[in-house]
């Protein structure tokens, strides 16, 4: 039986229909729009503080040391760099990452297990109220400390929200991955470019993270009013899988020919067990390996080595240049989200040999200082920007594809962990590169 052309599913063991993820249809704009606005909402203050982060730090980060780890600073590292080759701030930029990623990585790795348990618009809202705490906290933040916090309330709002969608995406039609695609690359483009420009044109950072508290408020509209959800998805009721409403339901539709038989129980029933999902675990790491290695290049370029890109002559200040790097970067990371619908990507240790090929240049470039100028680092960081957001769109692509449909709930949510996790290294690999330089 073709699995494309069958809306339902049989029980096994009563006979009735049980619904299934609505991806045996066409694809709804609706929904199109709405996963859009929720990847865009859910990514955008993640990205916003990464582009804030050279600001948050040289602001705050000579004021609120006090005068005993001021003067082990100072033996050690610059507080600010101007005899040397590098205009360095106190701290890497890589702590605002750090900040950033760690809360995402424990909730990816953990949450898989058992946020199940815990209702999607439940968890939309815990989404939407983090986010605009987050955005609070740094603007009206007077230390180090108090904006670091704002950063991981926005990590724990990008994290659930990021597992939780990717989870809801299969009670829908596959193509709903590009609205999510799209939106997540927005974002990117969006959180970076919308900062640079009000702080370009005279805003403060604190003003311009206050204009960014719009944007919780269209996730939730965008989840409970744009989203047009099939009969089989669990709202507010547990999300217990696929199989929610149902007490049992086949691994793959063809399992129902199968095994529907006179005493026959179905080999695979109700919500995966802990034993199974550690082996969809185990299956996943094929995609999860090579998806970490790429961030892990990609993040380690963005946060330790861009900072040391700087270039004096150039029209732009050292803080501008920071904030163009990430805008260019995440130009990259749209148009490659956004490309599934044009070009699909089964070759993901191609991307991670071209990434890693990308953080040794620009190594050797902050070594050497090999780059005339900052126009080179423009072009390099977009093309990166192509790399990382065609590995991420297409291992998810690939992962709707090939587990089957019991699993895909768990596996998409689970094998988010990929990037994060690739991330938190790059953060921790940042700091010596960031002091070694900064030392000089």
């Amino acid at each position: 039986m073709d699995a494309s052309t069958n809306p339902a599913v049989i029980n096994a063991t009563d006979g009735d229909l049980v619904p299934t993820p609505d991806d045996r249809g066409s694809p709804k704009t609706r929904n199109l729009l709405g996963f859009g606005l929720l990847g865009l909402c859910n990514n955008l203050a993640y990205v916003v503080m990464l582009s804030a982060a050279h600001d948050i730090l040289k602001k705050q980060g000579a004021e609120n040391r006090t005068l005993s780890d001021s003067a082990t600073e100072n033996a050690s590292l610059p507080q600010h760099n101007s005899s040397g080759p590098y205009d360095c701030n106190p701290v890497s930029t890589a702590a605002v990452l750090l900040a950033d990623i760690l809360p995402t990585v424990l909730i990816k790795i953990s949450a898989p297990f058992f946020i199940h348990k815990v209702p999607y618009g439940l968890r939309v809202l815990v989404c939407v109220a983090s986010a605009a705490v987050s955005f609070l906290l740094v603007s009206f933040s007077g230390s180090v400390w108090m904006s670091l916090m704002g950063v991981v309330f926005a990590s724990v709002s990008s994290g659930l929200g990021e597992l939780s969608f990717l989870s809801i995406m299969v009670f829908f039609s596959w193509h709903v991955l590009n609205g999510w695609g799209f939106g997540t690359g927005a974002a990117g483009v969006g959180g970076a470019l919308l900062y640079s420009l009000f702080t370009q044109v005279g805003l403060s950072p604190q003003v311009t993270l206050l204009t960014m508290l719009v944007f919780p408020v269209v996730m939730a509209l965008s989840y409970f009013l744009c989203l047009e959800f099939p009969t089989s998805f669990p709202q507010f009721r547990e999300g217990g899988g696929l199989s929610a409403g149902s007490e049992r339901q086949p691994l793959m539709i063809e399992d129902v020919e199968e095994e529907e038989g006179p005493g026959q129980e179905p080999k695979y029933s109700g919500v995966l067990t802990f034993k199974e999902k550690l082996l969809v675990l185990k299956e996943l790491l094929r995609f999860i390996v090579p998806l970490g290695l790429v961030y892990f290049a990609e993040y380690f370029i963005n946060q330790g080595l861009l900072e040391l890109l700087y270039f004096p002559d150039f029209f732009l200040s050292h803080a501008e240049q920071y904030r163009w790097y990430q805008v260019l970067y995440q130009v990259g990371v749209l148009v490659s989200r956004s490309s599934l619908c044009c070009i699909k990507i089964r070759k993901i240790w191609l991307l991670v040999c071209l990434q890693v090929a990308n953080a040794v240049l620009l190594f050797l470039s902050v070594y050497w200082q090999l780059l005339p100028s900052a126009w080179a680092v423009f072009a390099i960081v977009s093309y990166e920007g192509l790399l990382g957001g065609a590995a991420y769109i297409n291992t998810f692509h690939l992962i709707h594809e090939e587990m089957g449909d019991r699993q895909k709930e768990f596996a998409m949510a689970a094998a988010s962990v990929g990037d994060s996790l690739g991330i938190a290294l790059s953060a921790a690999a940042a700091f010596p590169v960031h002091r070694y330089f900064c030392s000089l």
